[in-house]
């Protein structure tokens, strides 16, 4: 049997309370004779395994099953007896021996890290909310500030030019400056819309660290509501102002400065009826219905009419385009605003139509009930210039012909591709549905990217630090895959070169010398493990081999909380169950040590960076050459919450370094699905 104990020994605090221990013995012992019945230990025992074992499911081949007799005879191991009974006082005793982490620790530490941000100084609590969120609110000030200028510049110039208001009044100033808003709103707005300046933008950090192109739906829905709320504005100046005022006979003389002698007299409904009246009523009607169709309900009932709904963008930027052509008040400004991001946009979509008609053949296979893993060998024709970390579109003409959904990359190696998606809502249910056909069902789907995200920026630092939460593990699965693909070549290079490393072994590495990545993944309940526990695996078996050249640590952690005190220690003894022929954890199917509850991140930080410095020390001793700085690339996805936490100690790491004379500087690197 392993030895399964050690993996406990960073806890701060065992159950050997006497209340604590005398509560899970109450708990097992109900008819309160003063002894422990065998069959009352294995009863609970099976209860918490059916309760949080890993779901049976033919494609989970990382799972390997115990039968309930090794279960029971790993129980009878860990009490030491054959007794069919046990004493209070005895059991109380062999409890203490199984150094389970007390429950009430448990607490105490989840309530410390909760309350951690109410703690810090206003200083540090703004720094930490400015690291997660300052590239939205940065970005959002700059959106703004244009819209405030280009507004003031409007609303100035039609007050104080006299010859505007008395033709049209007050509707021409409230109209136009509408206008004003809305030039750097739907030019922002329709750039948000392009993935491929997104993924362009990337290779420049500071750009990307300034605009959080991941937050670009977010920033769509803000924008487009920003948008509907003065274009409605500036109808209304024209519809109830300008126009009632331009049809006075009174003011036609006045009108007839601005538009010519030729252009009077002019009625209401010549207002209506001209280009900029008919494109610009049209457009609105347009935007409202679109606004409809994408509403959170519709887009439940039905994201295909959600989808179809968005087509609407392109009449609409037609008739905005048709909208100030006639130059009535000035040149027609809004069409130089629309057009380049109107250009890249039709374009993006004209490509993404060609290779929906171009579709490329994956296998679809089910790993469990909630996970469908797609693989498929994208053509060498295809440009695929792939880096770990980044996402693709995807399109399955079987289900829809309309619908392109994101998923990030799970793994690339050459040109072979998987992704894995897991079924949460109407489209991914239907495409699980396709995968139960068989162990492997072949379609045909329509693949578009693949597109930039921060993680592709994991190979520009020597050591990283990822920690995911849930669903957030994904955009880090494909670098470990990636990072785990090199070193298996360089390890068979290294086997078919005579006396050690060659250049051209060392360049099939992204790595030149020894990296270390610390991974951290949060999960809320274990099931959540499942589809990526293969990978894991395999990289923690390949790392217990060897770690010379690539030195990668995993910790995965199960954050469901347990309010029984024997649910909790049951959870623990089952986690320790463990042989040389199931060397998996019964509860999440990994080889690595499950940890329950949430990482302690101010311990984490604080043995990284006396890892860090140490080998700083050691680098700067050597004669070959002097390492002046380490840059630790500290990788985020998840809660905002863990995320503030996360960046405070980034930052209290790099001070405390800075103030040692130790240039170690950690860099808090977030990244957001939306």
């Amino acid at each position: 049997m392993l030895n399964a104990w050690a993996h406990v020994s960073w806890f701060k605090q065992k159950i050997d309370k006497d209340e604590e221990i005398d509560k899970f013995i109450d708990d097992l012992d109900r008819d309160n004779n003063g002894y422990v019945d065998y069959w009352e230990l294995e009863h609970k025992l099976d209860e918490v395994h059916k309760e949080i074992q890993p779901k049976a499911h033919p494609h989970n081949l990382h799972y390997g099953a115990r039968s309930d007799e090794a279960r029971h005879e790993f129980l009878r191991s860990i009490i030491r007896t054959r007794e069919s009974r046990i004493k209070r006082d005895e059991f109380a005793e062999c409890v203490k021996r199984w150094k389970i982490p007390s429950l009430e620790q448990d607490r105490k530490e989840a309530k410390e890290e909760d309350d951690y941000l109410k703690q810090m100084s206003m200083y540090r609590r703004a720094r930490a909310y400015w690291a997660v969120k300052g590239p939205e609110i940065a970005f959002l000030g700059l959106v703004l500030s244009f819209m405030f200028a280009f507004g003031t510049w409007q609303l100035v110039k039609y007050i104080s030019y006299d010859e505007y208001t008395p033709a049209f009044g007050w509707g021409v100033v409230v109209s136009k400056t509408c206008a004003g808003v809305l030039y750097p709103t739907f030019f922002f707005l329709i750039l948000s819309m392009s993935r491929w300046l997104s993924t362009f933008l990337r290779r420049f950090y500071v750009i990307s660290r300034f605009v959080n192109w991941d937050l670009s739906q977010s920033f769509h829905i803000k924008m487009s509501i920003v948008a509907i709320c003065f274009a409605t504005l500036h109808a209304i100046g024209h519809l109830g102002g300008s126009f009632v005022f331009g049809s006075m006979t009174s003011r036609q003389i006045a009108v007839a400065g601005i538009v010519g002698q030729d252009g009077i007299p002019r009625s209401y409904i010549d207002y209506v009826r001209s280009v900029p009246g008919w494109t610009g009523l049209t457009a609105l009607g347009c935007f409202y219905l679109l606004t409809l169709m994408s509403m959170p309900p519709v887009r439940k009932w039905s994201y295909e009419v959600f989808q179809l709904g968005h087509l609407l963008v392109f009449p609409i930027l037609g008739l905005m385009m048709a909208h100030g052509t006639a130059g009535l008040l000035q040149w027609p400004m809004f069409a130089y605003w629309l057009a380049f991001p109107t250009l890249l946009v039709i374009l993006e979509r004209g490509w993404r139509i060609i290779l929906g008609f171009r579709p490329i053949t994956v296998d679809l296979k089910l790993l469990d009930e909630e996970t469908v893993v797609m693989t498929a060998q994208v053509p060498k024709h295809r440009l695929w210039d792939y880096k770990a970390g980044q996402y693709v579109l995807v399109q399955v003409p079987q289900i829809s012909w309309f619908q392109w959904h994101p998923f990030t990359v799970s793994t690339c190696i050459n040109n072979t591709m998987q992704v894995h998606v897991k079924a949460d809502g109407d489209w991914t249910n239907k495409l699980r549905d396709v995968a139960q056909n068989g162990p492997q069902t072949t379609i045909k789907i329509g693949l578009d990217g693949p597109f930039g995200a921060p993680a592709q920026r994991f190979y520009d630092y020597d050591y990283s630090m990822v920690f995911g939460a849930g669903i957030g593990v994904t955009p880090f699965s494909g670098i470990l895959t990636d990072l785990q693909h090199h070193e298996l070549e360089r390890v068979k290079s290294v086997g078919t070169c005579v006396g050690g490393y060659s250049e051209e072994t060392e360049s099939l590495s992204p790595y030149n010398n020894h990296r270390r990545v610390d991974f951290h993944w949060m999960v809320r309940n274990k099931n959540d493990l499942l589809w990526f526990s293969n990978l894991l695996n395999e990289v923690t078996r390949a790392q217990d081999l060897d770690r010379s050249h690539l030195d990668i640590r995993i910790r995965t952690y199960v954050t469901q909380k347990r309010k029984q005190i024997s649910q909790h220690v049951f959870r623990w003894l089952l986690e320790k169950h463990r042989t040389d022929e199931n060397p998996q954890s019964p509860i999440t199917g990994l080889v690595n040590p499950t940890h329950f509850g949430r990482p302690d991140i101010s311990t984490i930080l604080e043995e990284h960076c006396t890892d860090m410095c140490n080998v700083l020390a050691r680098s700067g001793s050597e004669k070959d050459g002097k390492k002046d700085e380490i840059k630790v690339g500290v990788f985020f996805c998840g809660p905002p919450v863990i995320g503030q936490h996360l960046a405070d100690q980034c930052a209290q790491m790099t001070a405390k370094a800075r103030i040692e004379g130790r240039k170690v500087e950690y860099r808090f690197m977030i990244e957001v699905f939306g």
